[in-house]
């Protein structure tokens, strides 16, 4: 764009632009928002917590089994027969027991899985179409590659930490408070032993969340700024080449590289330090039951060898879920800081809602007023200033002036893309405010200076989005933006794929943008620098073919090519967001002005 240095610093377009650092929300609002978000898959995520709990209480259970079955064989020790019937029995009840556990644990998982698959899918669409209601100041604030993190590495780690943890912290907490009720109903002294473990659990639990959590929020906000600065590296690799900025940007990358290593890193040998420090505990438990164990064992040696075996189990289940309740929370962490940064994101203000606009113009004649139009992209600065216009139906208006002056700020105004600040732009004699943005939108076919395809045919890059166009209007449009001779010289024609490999120059990509401005046919246009990648001959081309497509069409042309806008009804001369001179060409230089000035310097070496 021509005034593009008049408007906030854009991250995402100049090379090594970073994403911005943000404070973090806390833990408890960010979990809160995302247990609200997953309402519509309560009904599965409670089936699943039911499955998970009936599948921890045959793990609690089990144990029971495995006692009564350990001393059925103890007695054979003190010269009593075995009863094999009671084994056969016991062995039966424990088989369907972990069997029971295991099919249970799986339906579960896979019920867990849809729902978590829903809500990520839940959770790009509603990125998606929160990408097209942020207005575009959004974006001259943040980086691309941030927004995308969100979208894909964010919504990742929510969708597996609700897919491994949610149901692994029901399953831990039923387990925890199963074994330890089971424990004591079993034997209340051994209990006690294998209590007296979850405090020293939850203190180093506790010590290791307290200091892993700031560095899994700073792991998720450089991965987004990677993300950035590796998507700004890619689309300017054109512009760091021809800089020889390659040394600057693989220092960049470095650095931010770092960073997300150091709070990986950090990140990780923290939260690791929770099962090691979980094991030993576990182990000192292991050691406690024993040695209770021994000393009641003289009491009634025909049941405590059944019994400590069971305590074995017991404890091994009982520090399990404190092991898994660590592990998840490190989990939940992760998710809490991936969470929060999306949710950011779809709490951003959006562009009002237009609904109550209902005025649709039966046939547009392309009247546009500009009245006393006042706009800045900050409220410290103005960049248009009390501008006022009017465009007579099917004129061809040219907007002159320096970079800057704030050409393309007023046709950025025209499409709505910002809102004026002061004054209004009629159409028709309709103010676009009482018009819907898509209604505005409408009316114009638009070529900007940027080009923009993707990956597809280039039938269908030119259709785009219209609907029953036939393969007499595709040609016309391709001959009159004259690149229907590029295209027959294709062996596939129109039906040729155009992707990171074709071979396309900059001027072809121009042509094929204007061509599919054509074929919109819409009653307006707008053309912003849309010859400015093309040779001077092609200019002439297509300088002509503008001409008769404009025919009777309102048409706006930005040029900072004079000779190019010579035929225009009427030249909008501007300089420093005025208005400062109009008329058409010989008028202007008649007047041996501003715009007579401009026009010399451009010819001043030829001639």
């Amino acid at each position: 764009m021509s005034d593009t240095e008049n408007r906030p610093q854009r991250r995402p377009h100049g090379p090594g632009a970073h994403a911005p650092m943000e404070k973090p929300n806390d833990f408890g609002a960010a979990m809160s928002k995302l247990v609200k978000f997953m309402k519509p898959y309560y009904p599965v995520i409670i089936v699943s917590f039911i499955f998970a709990i009936v599948a921890a209480v045959c793990n609690i259970i089990a144990p029971t089994f495995l006692s009564k079955l350990t001393n059925e064989i103890t007695v054979s020790v003190m010269g009593m027969p075995i009863n094999m019937q009671n084994v056969a029995k016991f062995g039966v009840i424990l088989i369907c027991l972990y069997a029971c556990n295991v099919t249970l644990n799986y339906v579960q998982s896979f019920m867990m899985a849809g729902a978590t698959q829903g809500a990520s899918k839940k959770f790009r669409t509603s990125i998606s179409l929160k990408i097209n209601k942020v207005p575009l100041s959004y974006f001259d604030r943040r980086a691309y590659g941030d927004t995308l993190s969100r979208v894909t590495n964010d919504v990742d780690t929510i969708s597996q930490t609700l897919n491994n943890s949610i149901t692994t912290l029901i399953q831990s907490v039923v387990l925890l408070v199963g074994v330890l009720i089971a424990m004591f109903v079993t034997k209340w002294q051994m209990a006690l032993v294998a209590v007296a473990t979850i405090p020293i659990s939850a203190i180093l639990m506790v010590i290791i969340i307290k200091n892993s959590q700031p560095l899994f929020v700073a792991q998720q906000r450089h991965l987004g700024e990677l993300n950035g600065q590796i998507e700004e590296s890619f689309s300017g690799q054109q512009i760091i080449k021809i800089f020889n900025a390659d040394g600057t940007k693989k220092a960049e990358f470095n650095e931010i590289n770092q960073k997300l290593f150091n709070a990986n890193k950090k990140a990780q040998f923290i939260s690791g330090l929770m099962m090691p420090m979980m094991s030993f505990v576990s182990n000192l438990g292991y050691v406690a039951i024993c040695v209770v164990g021994a000393i009641l064992f003289k009491e009634d040696p025909v049941n405590m060898a059944g019994i400590i075996i069971s305590f074995f189990v017991y404890v091994r289940l009982f520090q399990n879920p404190i092991n898994q309740l660590g592990q998840v929370f490190n989990q939940l962490q992760s998710a809490a800081a991936a969470a929060e940064r999306v949710f950011e994101f779809l709490e951003e203000d959006e562009q009002p809602d237009e609904s109550d606009k209902t005025y649709v113009p039966k046939k547009v004649k392309g009247e546009v007023e500009f009245r006393n139009v006042r706009f800045g992209y900050t409220p410290d600065r103005t960049i248009i200033k009390n501008f006022s216009a009017k465009v007579r139906p099917g004129m061809k208006v040219a907007i002159v002036g320096p970079t800057g002056a704030g050409k393309t700020t007023l046709v950025n105004l025209i499409m709505r893309f910002y809102e004026v600040g002061e004054g209004d732009i009629l159409i028709d004699g309709v103010s676009v405010k009482d018009m819907k943005r898509e209604t505005v939108r409408s009316m114009f076919s638009m070529v900007l200076q940027d080009t923009w395809l993707f990956e597809g045919t280039i039938r269908e890059n030119i259709v785009y989005d219209m609907q029953g166009v036939t393969q007499e209007e595709l040609d016309k449009a391709a001959s009159a933006a004259n690149i229907d001779y590029f295209i027959n010289g294709l062996p596939d024609g129109y039906e040729t794929v155009l992707d990171e490999d074709s071979n396309v120059s900059g001027g072809q990509k121009q042509l094929l943008t204007i061509a599919r401005a054509m074929i919109q046919n819409s009653p307006m246009m707008i053309l912003d620098e849309a010859t400015s990648n093309v040779d001077t001959r092609t200019e002439e081309l297509i300088q002509q073919a503008m001409d008769r497509l404009t025919g009777g069409r309102t048409s706006f042309v930005i040029a900072h090519r004079l000779s190019t806008i010579k035929n225009a009804d009427l030249i909008l001369v501007m300089r420093d967001g005025d208005i400062v001179e109009q008329g058409d060409h010989e008028q202007l230089l008649a007047q041996n002005g501003f715009y007579a000035s401009l026009y010399n310097s451009q010819f001043e070496s030829l001639e």
